[in-house]
């Protein structure tokens, strides 16, 4: 038993709150355990110059995390690690849809972490993914898409092997001193759109990423299940 009381293959628990920011086409305040991150969802009526008249939309993301989400005041301008998550971010979002379904339109997810306790990258791009849906369903509402086009549902989970034990959704406590520290992004199905893995304390064996990678299956499927109609 870990020291919350979960199994190795348990989750945190997770939840989901809709339509937080009220200004926003699409908004979720997703909480895995204390870690909490709202997700807002702004369209614009524009591409990047780089895809203007090439008939695609774009998805980006930004990642923050408020200046008291951890136990020492966190600066605002993010620095590198920010700017290196709302990179993944995006690109974990672009998967969800074939950007020639939204030409012209841009959707920007902000990602605020407001309480930090490990998995904060992982909780942005489930919770974006659910605020990109909303957004989507809201521009059909006002007119700049006809339908909501088909959308491959995205979700990404930690694992790590912390005392030499494969665990899935690592609270900070855990991932403050694991072995071995990895983020998966997943789409149903189990395939993978992008996988880090780090050994932070020693290498790891073909057979322990095996492991991660289960556990990562185990808790996207769940993901899925709860906030995905389908899943």
């Amino acid at each position: 038993m870990r020291s919350d009381g979960r199994k190795n293959n348990d989750l945190r628990p997770v939840s989901v709150e809709y339509g937080v920011q009220l200004n926003a086409a699409g908004s979720v305040l997703i909480r895995f355990g204390n870690t909490h991150v709202l997700c807002a969802a702004t369209v614009e009526n524009r591409v990047p110059p780089f895809l203007d008249g090439r008939g695609r939309g774009w998805i980006t993301a930004e990642y923050r995390m408020l200046p008291a989400s951890t136990g020492t005041r966190v600066n605002r301008d993010g620095g590198g690690r920010a700017r290196e998550i709302q990179r993944l971010v995006g690109r974990s979002l672009r998967q969800m849809v074939d950007l020639a379904a939204i030409d012209g339109f841009t959707i920007r997810v902000d990602c605020d972490v407001v309480n930090a306790d490990g998995g904060t990258r992982c909780a942005a791009i489930t919770g974006g993914a659910l605020a990109v849906v909303r957004a989507m369903e809201n521009m059909v509402v006002a007119g700049h898409l006809a339908v909501v086009p088909a959308i491959t549902p995205v979700a990404a989970i930690s694992c790590g092997m912390v005392d030499n034990q494969p665990r899935l959704d690592l609270a900070y406590e855990e991932d403050s001193r694991a072995e071995v520290d990895a983020n998966f992004v997943v789409s149903p199905g189990g395939k993978l759109i992008e996988v880090q893995a780090t050994g932070e304390g020693r290498g790891f064996t073909r057979a322990e990423m095996d492991a991660l990678l289960d556990l990562a299956a185990v808790g996207t499927a769940a993901i899925f299940k709860k906030f995905w109609p389908g899943g």
